[in-house]
């Protein structure tokens, strides 16, 4: 049977090329889990192999700067002289639904969020397992220069320090093995007791009459 729940915040980080972006896919690819893709925006310029509007949408710094003035961005960051951030407004909708939103977003978006948002946010974060495996990654995406990659390895070291802030922590030295114990830290985040008591009441009070 299905009982009714409140929403939640699922937050994945990892520095640059150790696996959140497999990783979120993965979970969307899962219907059967039914999480909302939070969307963010961003002033990067879009890569050959992103989506507007899918993996982002790519805005200028003038309108970025209009969103974040007029309240309307949940969390922002600047991350290797980009501008990224998360629309407030479908975030609400999706919790007042009692479904599920999912977030990739890097750890000064997670603190943001978790400050905003408090008991409804569960984070995850994602280590490579090892610094020579996450150079390799990041060169097999051939999607960055060299000097870049350099810049991405110095912010991860930073990012990684970052993982005590978390609820969870997963190595990714096995995409199918870590893509479980996703799915485990989902399982049991929706049946926390906070989560179901409104439905779960209405249930009990039923069972002890009967």
């Amino acid at each position: 049977m299905t009982i009714s729940r409140r929403g939640m915040i699922l937050i994945l980080s990892s520095p640059s090329g150790a696996g959140k972006t497999t990783l979120t896919r993965m979970l969307m690819q899962d219907k059967a889990l039914d999480l909302t893709l939070s969307v963010s925006v961003t002033t990067r310029p879009r890569r050959s192999s992103e989506v507007d509007g899918i993996h982002y949408r790519f805005v200028d710094r003038r309108a970025f700067d209009r969103m974040k003035a007029d309240g309307d961005l949940l969390e922002w960051a600047e991350v290797h002289g980009n501008a990224y951030g998360t629309p407030r407004a479908p975030v609400d909708k999706v919790l007042a639904e009692g479904r599920d939103m999912l977030f990739d977003v890097d750890w000064q978006g997670a603190q943001q969020v978790r400050q905003r948002i408090g008991d409804d946010v569960v984070s995850i974060f994602v280590l490579p397992p090892s610094m020579t495996e996450l150079r390799a990654r990041l060169e097999r995406r051939n999607e960055d220069s060299a000097a870049t990659i350099e810049k991405r390895l110095e912010a991860a070291r930073h990012e990684i320090e970052r993982w005590r802030n978390y609820h969870y922590v997963i190595v990714n030295d096995d995409l199918q093995r870590a893509y479980r114990d996703v799915l485990a830290i989902v399982t049991a985040e929706r049946l926390k007791v906070r989560r179901v008591q409104a439905g779960v009441e209405g249930f009990v009070e039923g069972l002890v009459r009967g």
